[in-house]
């Protein structure tokens, strides 16, 4: 089981390794290092465009998330209903790390709207295929994704300023 001091050095890791792919890139970056919520690295391109970017890293598994980030999830204790709601920043990129591909990390681009979008059909299939139920825990709102969700996605660093 990973404790918090592993959790934390793979999340820096994982922006580190962003900010330094877009530098690479030819964009200024700046990482914040966890102080500041829903954005972790500002990158900045040649006409001084600046995006906002939330990183999400793994060493193994799936990306973890909860999906009341995304969508409401409602719940009488047993079974539970989802809907999709407004994003306040739909075009928000994310750039999930996958550090098991290093010294060279898969990076994955995509905004928050379409990660929604992927998350929620999952999540709604799954409680359809349950009768609206969770069947370990019918109160979890814990949600994944996979890198075959989001393999389309693989470098797709033109996005972020378009």
């Amino acid at each position: 089981m990973a404790t918090g001091r592993d959790i934390q050095l793979t999340q820096h890791r994982g922006e580190y390794l962003v900010a330094a792919e877009l530098c690479r890139l030819g964009y200024l970056a700046t990482t914040f290092t966890g102080n500041v919520p829903d954005i972790d690295i500002v990158a900045v391109n040649d006409k001084l465009q600046a995006r906002p970017l939330q990183v999400k890293a793994i060493k193994s598994g799936t990306w973890q998330f909860n999906a009341k980030k995304f969508f409401d999830v409602d719940c009488d204790g047993k079974t539970q209903e989802v809907r999709k709601r407004r994003l306040e920043y739909p075009e928000l990129k994310y750039v999930l790390v996958d550090l098991r591909a290093e010294p060279v990390p898969d990076f994955y681009i995509l905004d928050m709207r379409r990660l929604r979008d992927m998350i929620f059909k999952r999540y709604k299939k799954n409680l359809e295929k349950h009768d609206g139920r969770r069947p370990k825990a019918p109160e979890s709102t814990h949600t994944i994704v996979t890198r075959d969700m989001v393999k389309r996605y693989k470098d797709n660093w033109d996005c972020i300023f378009e």
